[in-house]
């Protein structure tokens, strides 16, 4: 998970608190560097609505996302790279890695068709920071305000 400067000191609950009644909206692979920045290259592919709480209890005694609708209908077609949680009055909170692999969100469907359901299976926080993915790129590269990272 990359949470935006503006919720940086936020505990974890605090995050999930800020979630009530929120969006998960789900995005093709062109990730911004961070949360701080705008959604610029890539595709909506379906956004889901955060409960109010946004997590409860799950079978397994963790906790889960819950929505108000999963699945929902996917609005275009692609690969799902990242998810954008944003507060309900549009505030955007954090960014979470999407896909298959080590990934904070698991979907049902490998890629996004135009009114095909949609459904996330799990939603797991890292709170880490990185991306699991790249973690040899993505933690590598400079970042606004931040002297380069050593990688070995």
């Amino acid at each position: 998970m990359n949470v935006t400067s503006e919720f940086a000191q936020s505990s974890l609950d605090e995050i999930k608190a800020l979630l009530d009644g929120g969006t998960l909206t789900i995005y093709s692979v062109a990730r911004p560097v961070s949360a701080d920045h705008a959604v610029d290259r890539s595709a909506v592919l379906a956004t889901f609505t955060f409960a109010s709480p946004a997590f409860g209890p799950s079978a397994d005694g963790f906790e889960a996302p819950a929505f108000v609708a999963n699945p929902v209908t996917a609005n275009s077609v692609g690969t799902p790279g990242f998810a954008r949680a944003r507060k309900a009055d549009g505030t955007t909170v954090a960014d979470f890695s999407v896909g298959p692999g080590p990934r904070e969100i698991k979907l049902a469907e490998v890629s996004c068709s135009p009114g095909a359901p949609t459904r996330v299976v799990s939603l797991k926080v890292d709170t880490d920071g990185g991306w699991p993915e790249r973690p040899d790129y993505y933690d590598a590269h400079p970042r606004p305000g931040y002297s380069m990272p050593k990688v070995f």
